[in-house]
C-alpha cells in the first residue's frame, strides 16, 4: 500500500493498529491528563506517529504540511467568512431579530425543535462545517435569551447538519458511493431523507434536550468579539436575516443543480458560463459573496463606517484562530493515520469476514472512520471495497440505494480525536475533550447505529 511515490509499507495489519490505538491513547493522556494545549499535542502526537509507522523521515513533514494544509485549505476559508457573517448579524441586531421571531412562533419550550428544524433546510445544500458557522450567530442568542445551555441547542442544530451531510444527496460522500456502486441518486437522496430525519429527531434532538440538562454549559462570546458588543437600536427584520442566510445556500444549490444537469446530459460541462457559474455557486464563493451582501445591507445601508466595518470584521476572526489552528492539527493527524496505510490495513483485514455486503460496508466504513477520521474518505473507500462484490452479485434499485447508506451511516461512527469535525464543535460550544467525547462522539455513534438500522430495515424488505 503506497503512501508516497516510492515508499510501501511493509508492516502488517496489527503493529499498524496498535500503533493507531498508542497514538489515539498518548493524545488523550497529553490533553486530559496533562492539560497540554490540543493544538501542540496534536502536531506532537502527529510526528511521533510518523515515525512510529515507518514514513520516510524525508517525507515526514510534507505528510504532516498535507494533512494540515489540505484541512485548513477548505475550514479557514468557511470559519473565516462564516465568522465574519455571525458579526454582522450579531451586531446588528438580526440574530435578535430573528430569534424573537422563532421563539414567538415556536415557543421557548420548542427552540431547540425549530433550529434543528431550520438547520435540516439549511443543510441540504449545505456542507456540515459551513452550515453550522453560518447557525451560530442564531444559535447563540437562542441560548441566551432562553437558557439552558448551549448544548440543549447546540446539539440539534449539529446533529441536523451532520445527518444531511452523511445521509442526503447532493452532498460529496453518498454522491461519490453512490456512483461508485451504481444506485439511483435520486433514489438515495429519497432513502437518505427516510433515514435522515427520523435518525436526527431521535439522536439529535432528543439526546441533545437530554445533554444539555446534564452538561449545562455556558454561551462563549466567539462571535461577538466578547461582551462587549453593541446592538443596533433599530435591528433589521428578520425576513432579512432569513433572505440573507438563505443566500448562501441558493448559490451552492445553483452548484449543485448544474452538476445534475451536467451528469443528465442536459447541459455541456465543458461551457464557460458553466464552469463560471459553478464557480459562483461554490461553498466559498457563495460565503464570500453573502459577507459582502451582509456588509451592504446589515452595514453600510444602516450607516456604519467602512472603518466601523472593518473593525467589526477584524475582532471576528481573532477568536476563532485557535479553533482553525486545532482543527487543522486534527486534520493532519488523520493524514498520518491515512499516509501510513493504517487504514488501508485495517479495511484489507476486514473486506474478507463473509458478512452479507450492508454489514460488512458498515463495519468496514465504521473501521476506516475510527481509524482515520474522515466521514467523506471512510464512506468513499469503504464503497471501493465492496465495489467488486456489489457487481458480481443481483441487487435491486432500493438494495444498492440501502447499502450505500449502511455505508453512510458506517463513516459517521465514533467522531473522535482525529476528526477535524470533532474539535470543531467543541470549540465553538466551549467543550473540553472529555465533555466532547460524552456528547458529539456519543451523538454521531447513535447517528451511525439508528441510520446502519434503518438502511438495513430497508435493504432486508427490499
Amino acid at each position: 500500500m503506497e503512501t508516497t511515490d516510492d515508499w510501501v509499507q511493509t508492516l502488517g495489519a496489527g503493529p499498524l493498529l496498535g500503533i493507531a490505538a498508542g497514538a489515539i491513547a498518548l493524545l488523550l493522556v497529553l490533553i486530559i491528563g496533562l492539560r497540554v494545549h490540543a493544538f501542540l499535542a496534536l502536531v506532537t502526537v502527529s510526528l511521533l506517529t510518523a515515525f512510529a509507522a515507518g514514513i520516510p523521515p524525508a517525507d515526514i513533514i510534507d505528510t504532516l504540511n498535507e494533512g494540515f494544509g489540505s484541512t485548513l485549505g477548505s475550514v479557514a476559508l468557511l470559519v473565516g467568512l462564516g465568522v465574519m457573517l455571525g458579526r454582522l448579524v450579531e451586531v446588528s441586531g438580526g440574530a435578535q431579530a430573528l430569534t424573537d421571531a422563532l421563539v414567538g412562533k415556536f415557543g421557548e419550550e420548542r427552540a431547540p425543535l425549530a433550529l434543528g428544524v431550520a438547520s435540516l433546510i439549511f443543510g441540504f445544500p449545505i456542507f456540515f462545517d459551513a452550515g453550522l458557522v453560518v447557525m451560530l450567530p442564531i444559535l447563540f442568542t437562542v441560548a441566551r435569551r432562553v437558557g439552558g445551555g448551549v448544548l440543549r441547542y447546540g446539539l440539534p442544530v449539529a446533529g441536523a447538519f451532520s445527518v444531511m451531510h452523511i445521509f442526503v444527496p447532493p452532498h460529496p460522500g453518498p454522491v461519490a458511493a453512490g456512483e461508485l456502486l451504481g444506485a439511483d441518486i435520486g433514489l438515495v437522496l429519497l432513502l437518505g431523507l427516510i433515514v435522515a430525519i427520523p435518525t436526527w429527531y431521535v439522536t439529535s434532538y432528543l439526546f441533545g434536550l437530554w445533554a444539555g440538562k446534564r452538561w449545562v454549559l455556558p454561551v462563549h462570546d466567539i462571535l461577538a468579539g466578547g461582551q462587549q458588543a453593541e446592538h443596533d437600536e433599530h435591528p433589521p427584520r428578520a425576513a432579512t436575516v432569513v433572505w440573507l442566510l438563505l443566500l448562501p445556500l441558493v448559490l451552492i444549490f445553483l452548484n449543485t443543480g448544474l452538476d445534475a444537469l451536467r451528469a443528465a446530459g442536459v447541459v455541456d460541462g465543458d461551457a464557460t458560463w458553466y464552469n463560471v457559474a459553478r464557480t459562483i455557486g461554490s461553498t466559498p464563493i457563495a460565503l464570500l459573496i453573502t459577507v459582502f451582501v451582509a456588509i451592504y445591507v446589515l452595514g453600510k445601508r444602516r450607516g456604519r463606517g467602512s472603518a466601523v466595518i472593518e473593525k467589526l470584521l477584524d475582532s471576528a476572526l481573532g477568536p476563532v484562530c485557535a479553533i482553525i489552528l486545532v482543527t487543522g492539527a486534527g486534520g493532519m493527524f488523520g493524514g498520518v493515520l491515512q499516509a501510513s496505510g493504517i487504514g488501508d490495513a485495517l479495511a484489507d483485514s476486514l473486506e474478507g469476514i463473509g458478512l452479507p455486503v450492508v454489514v460488512a460496508g458498515f463495519v468496514i466504513a465504521t473501521a476506516l472512520r475510527i481509524a482515520q477520521g474522515s466521514a467523506t474518505v471512510a464512506l468513499i473507500t469503504s464503497a471501493g471495497l465492496v465495489q467488486p462484490v456489489v457487481a458480481s452479485g443481483d441487487y435491486n434499485a432500493v438494495q444498492l440505494a440501502a447499502i450505500v447508506l449502511a455505508l453512510s451511516a458506517g463513516s459517521v461512527m465514533a467522531s473522535h480525536v482525529n476528526d477535524s469535525g470533532f474539535w470543531l464543535v467543541g470549540r465553538f460550544f466551549g467543550m473540553d475533550v472529555k465533555t466532547t467525547l460524552k456528547t458529539w462522539t456519543v451523538l454521531e455513534t447513535l447517528i451511525g447505529l439508528m441510520g446502519f438500522g434503518i438502511a438495513a430495515l430497508v435493504y432486508a424488505i427490499a
